[in-house]
């Protein structure tokens, strides 16, 4: 009997150790399952998002080619005098260069030129969008077609309308007697040009972003405006545009991002088979001059993919700091310029705003409990004595 009651004791003990493992099991998996869910979009986010902007980044301290490899710490050279190498020669060397300077005043006039026009365009666009309007459905979905054009397709298009030669707009300025338009030639009709092109892709589509953030806005509070008396200006400036803000944000900062880094456009623009920017460098953007640099002038001896890199960390950082601009101008913008409250000013707005609600509570408590006793002494003596029987 002995045996027996030892080889049952061992069959409970792995019983109890295989339910064990099985309990941790799934309480693990109850905890990782949320992690494991989001996981591929981190793991590749790190492969193609964060591990290339830190590699870019070692590689802008370097003097790396694409035919030679690395060389060594980044020497600016002749051009500053030094032969010295440091993390910061390619750097040096980029802010040195007068072709860099130019490339980012051509991408500033185009954003300006393009970024402007094309959020009040759609902030236009949106508000007649979500009046009250037949086929709907129809005019939304027409605004976003040129979104949905490839950028080859667009450059096609607009390469016969800003010809230089025999373009649409030349040859109706012609037929009227005037002069034509050298596009390609001219800086700022160039410039002209290629926000054009980028207004037309993307009006459409930061319109229907802020539709939707319009469609939000509760109607109760654009009624209550309309009885107070306010007009259409007024409801929209006053009231709209303030509820609009994170919306506009971030229309304005993605504009902002995309407008800096341009590159498809002016490189569609470019008629010559070389690389774009113009013969004279008067459309040149800093990302056309970052491929250029880094691709195209390709010279062994020459750490031209390192100064590539360093071009493309002084973009980076120059993004950012015009994103944090038009973020603090936009919320300005959006309150109505009203100055920010401290803390202190907020805490105790909202204290009073407590006391209010409170007070309203209680005034509506005592008026249904008055307005019960006043329903209960109209009522005859033996309903009201059954009442309150049925609530002892």
């Amino acid at each position: 009997m002995m045996p027996i009651q030892k080889s049952d004791s061992s069959e409970v003990n792995r019983g109890g150790a295989g339910r064990t493992w099985r309990t941790r099991l799934g309480q693990f998996e109850w905890k990782a399952s949320p992690y494991l869910y989001i996981s591929p979009f981190f793991i590749l986010f790190a492969i193609v998002g964060l591990f290339p902007l830190l590699y870019t980044m070692w590689i802008a301290t370097r003097q790396f080619n694409t035919l030679t490899g690395d060389s060594g710490a980044a020497i600016c050279g002749a051009t500053c005098g030094t032969a010295t190498g440091s993390w910061y020669g390619n750097f040096q060397w980029v802010l040195h260069q007068q072709t860099f300077y130019i490339a980012l005043r051509n991408s500033f006039s185009i954003f300006l030129l393009s970024s402007v026009p094309q959020i009040m365009i759609a902030l236009w666009l949106a508000w007649v969008l979500d009046a009250n309007l037949r086929a709907k459905t129809f005019w939304r979905m027409g605004v976003l077609l040129p979104y949905v054009v490839a950028p080859s397709a667009a450059g096609i298009i607009f390469s016969q309308i800003f010809s230089d030669k025999m373009g649409a707009i030349n040859v109706l300025l012609q037929q009227m007697g005037l002069h034509a338009i050298m596009w390609h030639d001219s800086t700022i009709w160039s410039h002209i040009a290629i926000a054009t092109i980028v207004n037309w892709r993307f009006i459409g589509y930061n319109t229907l972003i802020i539709l939707a953030a319009m469609q939000a806005i509760p109607h109760d509070v654009i009624e209550a405006a309309v009885v107070d008396g306010a007009g259409k200006w007024k409801i929209f400036r006053s009231v709209t545009l303030p509820m609009l803000r994170p919306t506009l944000i971030f229309v304005i900062i993605t504009s902002t991002i995309g407008g800096l880094q341009i590159f498809d456009e002016p490189q569609l623009f470019h008629n010559a088979a070389s690389a774009g920017g113009g013969s004279n460098n008067q459309y040149l953007t800093v990302s056309l001059y970052l491929y250029k640099l880094g691709f195209v002038s390709v010279t062994p001896g020459q750490p031209n993919l390192g100064r590539a890199a360093a071009v493309a960390w002084l973009l980076f950082l120059i993004i950012i700091f015009f994103a944090i601009l038009n973020y603090s101008l936009t919320r300005k913008v959006a309150a109505g310029g009203h100055p920010k409250r401290s803390k202190e000013a907020d805490r105790l707005l909202s204290l009073r705003e407590e006391e209010e609600r409170q007070r309203a509570l209680r005034s509506g408590y005592n008026a249904r409990l008055a307005s019960g006793i006043d329903q209960a002494e109209r009522l005859p003596a033996e309903e009201r004595s059954a009442r309150r029987g049925m609530i002892k």
